[in-house]
């Protein structure tokens, strides 16, 4: 993984699809290329294929490219995210079939091919090739692809690569084109999101991974479903399904703005998505008038006409499956839903939930969250539940258009907008807000939401952008704490009961951006284990709300003070602890009730990006990480 861009046209192709992977660099990335079919254009080219690849950024590539004249009406290319094989120029896409390597590769090869995913039996795909001669340049899983589409090839490209996804196992999106057919690019599509764009002028046609790769190029979106594969020539296209029968997809108008994207005076796009913060909730909030399970009515192709209330008066239990960031958001949530909703809430890591065995239940409301609605692992999750007999699902997702929406029966889309930092941040805050929202719903279905209750609840939401700004204010004094973060390798985060999750969140948050080691821990349980490692150079930031549990949460301070650890705390204005020696304390504007995570967990974002700052770390794309997690 991580990107993909293809199209056919009858003009320069080149500035498109490198544009594209400009658009997909939010995802994070360690290697890029592009790939044409020199002939498209007509230019007498050899074998027509031609090729540039960098590690470096997609504006590096850009200037490769001109500097190589590379120019074809008929193209591929790709960020990558390494899996198999280092970051390295050899193992970055689009591979060629019988790529010779040297100084020569950039024009040699049949099949040029890009691929997002993992190929679990590439080991047994590269043993037979490998006997059959074929002589592999990279270590990657892709590159098998390239040579078994080869191997296949009779003439058509189509029916070669029909053949080829037959054999293979795992997951995949792939755009592939043939030095014999200039005209021509085939896609398919298996467990990795795949999209074709429908244009306008020159005969073109378009595939991506994601829709904003074609912002500004075309508004017209197809969603190829798993299993189908498309051919895409010039004027026309067509699709089959997993059964190879040809089908028909809509073609659905996407406003996939790529202005939405650009920093403006930010100096991160981290830091402009804490400060948008306070809009992403009011646009998420935006139009409600009243707590109702109609809410989250379906939206997508499987929730045509599922009604909330009818599943939520069946359900007895959540089981809630999430990745990452919102993981942590779908813990805090089970607080709210077992306090205010009381029902029974499990939550599950998505990517452990389907390798074992689980008792399944088929009253339960099975709630996926994730800011992508493309994640790998929760998508899987999803499918093993349904696959248990679970068909009450519910997504809580930033994507209205995306496979989660449309494989769930209901849905509530969050309106945090584009997203380009690797690290989440007002994706897991709407996320908060949606679950909050999630949990007075399943409050009033089942009878426990009072009138003046659901006012009092609805005016503290309408509240948060004003409360957000309050805490957004503060960020000077957040400066000074990193300043002293930027100099420890080590951090450990505490919260108990609500705001444990918010601690976990936190302590994700730095160990992304700042590679310092941060991890975080039920202030109750510091006897247990933890307290061991405290020292003066282990900051411990410790989230302080004026809660029923403050007062366990002060002798919890006191165990850090007694050991020499020094503390940094979020607390609320009427808590009374005060700075002194070994306490540091930033006082939080207001004390917030049931919404107090969403307040607590940005001045924890801010530490992050300041501290990341101070340490001159790629704040927006940490090493090693993807924004969007397509493979398992």
């Amino acid at each position: 993984m991580c990107g993909i861009v293809g199209a056919v046209s009858t003009r320069n192709i080149v500035p498109i699809l490198v544009q594209g992977l400009q658009r997909l660099e939010y995802r994070g990335y360690d290697s890029c290329g592009v790939a044409v079919h020199a002939a498209s254009l007509g230019a007498a080219d050899g074998s027509g294929l031609r090729r540039a690849r960098s590690t470096s950024r997609v504006a590096e590539l850009m200037a490769q490219v001109g500097a190589e004249k590379l120019e074809g009406g008929t193209g591929i290319a790709h960020t990558r995210w390494a899996t198999h094989g280092a970051p390295a120029v050899h193992n970055a896409h689009p591979h060629f079939s019988h790529g010779t390597g040297g100084a020569a590769e950039s024009r040699s090869g049949r099949v040029a091919l890009v691929h997002n995913g993992i190929i679990e039996n590439h080991d047994e795909l590269r043993a037979a090739l490998q006997a059959r001669g074929y002589a592999f340049a990279s270590q990657t899983d892709t590159e098998v692809i390239a040579h078994l589409v080869d191997s296949l090839y009779g003439g058509d490209l189509f029916e070669a690569v029909q053949l080829a996804v037959k054999q293979l196992q795992g997951a995949y999106a792939i755009a592939v084109f043939h030095k014999d057919e200039p005209h021509r690019v085939i896609g398919a599509r298996a467990g990795s999101p795949l999209i074709l764009g429908v244009g306008r002028e020159h005969g073109e046609n378009f595939l991506a991974s994601d829709a904003m790769a074609l912002a500004g190029v075309t508004d017209q979106i197809v969603y190829l479903e798993e299993g189908d594969m498309v051919d895409l020539q010039l004027g026309k296209y067509w699709i089959i399904d997993k059964a190879g029968k040809p089908v028909a997809r809509p073609v659905k108008t996407v406003q996939a703005h790529s202005g939405a994207a650009e920093l403006g005076p930010y100096r991160h796009y981290m830091q402009k998505e804490i400060f948008e913060q306070p809009r992403a909730i009011a646009d998420t909030l935006e139009g409600i008038q009243g707590i109702v399970p109609e809410l989250f009515d379906g939206v997508g192709e499987a929730g045509a006409g599922a009604s909330a209330w009818r599943v939520f008066k069946e359900i007895d239990n959540v089981l809630i499956l999430a990745c990452g960031t919102s993981y942590y958001s779908g813990c805090a949530a089970k607080y709210w839903l077992e306090s205010i909703a009381k029902i029974p809430t499990q939550v599950e890591v998505a990517s452990e939930y389907r390798y074992r065995e689980s008792v399944p239940n088929p009253k339960t409301l099975v709630v996926t969250i994730t800011q992508s609605g493309e994640t790998a692992d929760t998508l899987a999750a999803l499918r093993h539940a349904q696959s248990l007999g679970m068909r009450h699902t519910l997504t809580i997702c930033n994507v209205a258009t995306s496979a989660m929406v449309r494989e769930c029966s209901l849905a509530y889309i969050t309106r945090a907008g584009v997203e380009i930092g690797v690290a989440s941040t007002k994706a897991f805050t709407t996320q908060l807000a949606g679950l909050f929202l999630l949990t007075l719903a399943l409050a009033q279905a089942r009878g426990l939401l009072s009138d003046e209750a659901e006012a009092e609840h609805l005016k503290a939401m309408r509240h948060l952008p004003v409360a957000l700004s309050a805490v957004l204010a503060l960020e000077p004094q957040v400066i000074s704490w990193a300043e002293d973060f930027a100099k420890m390798e080590n951090a450990l985060f505490l919260g108990r009961g609500l705001h444990y999750p918010i601690a976990l969140e936190g302590a994700l948050k730095l160990k992304e951006i700042t590679y310092i080691h941060a991890e975080a821990y039920p202030a109750g349980e510091l006897k247990h284990g933890p307290l061991a490692l405290v020292t003066s150079a282990m900051p411990v930031v410790t989230v302080a709300p004026n809660d029923a549990l403050l007062e366990k949460l002060k002798s919890n301070m006191q165990e850090v003070r007694a050991r020499g650890g020094v503390l940094y705390v979020l607390a609320d204005a009427d808590t009374r602890i005060e700075s002194s020696e070994g306490i540091h304390v930033i006082r939080m504007p207001e004390h917030y009730g049931p919404l107090s995570p969403l307040l607590h967990v940005v001045p924890l974002q801010l530490l992050a990006y300041h501290t990341a700052c101070a340490r001159g770390t790629d704040v927006d794309k940490p090493r090693n990480l993807a924004k969007s997690v397509t493979v398992e």
